[in-house]
């Protein structure tokens, strides 16, 4: 079983910046496909960003040049570091797990707002 435990969300002014962690525990392989998704309200579920076990990375156009995703092997941990933050980014961010199945922690809120 594995157990995802996302942190960092919060309310940030227009233009801000944040970072999202996820620590993952349990019986993790290594080779496993990372992603972050976010829910807006009323909105349907959709992907930020991915990232292979090689490292290679793929972004929505929405946060292109915007938002960075990484991984810390050593500390089973993904990050999400957000810059110019918008109100369109205001959603509950997901993080998610590929290995056998999809497994998706619990979410963080991110709110940007004046």
């Amino acid at each position: 079983q594995v157990q995802l435990v996302e942190s960092g969300g919060g309310l940030v002014q227009p233009g801000g910046s944040l970072r999202l962690s996820c620590v993952a525990s349990g019986k993790i392989f290594s080779g496993t496909h990372m992603a972050w998704y976010r829910q807006a309200p009323g909105k349907q579920r959709e992907l930020v960003a991915r990232i292979t076990p090689g490292g290679s990375t793929d972004y929505a156009d929405s946060v292109k040049g915007r938002f960075t995703i990484s991984r810390d092997y050593g500390k089973n941990t993904l990050y999400l570091k957000m810059n110019s933050l918008g109100p369109d980014d205001t959603a509950v961010y997901y993080c998610m797990l590929s290995s056998g199945r999809n497994y998706w922690g619990q979410g963080t809120q991110v709110t940007v707002s004046a």
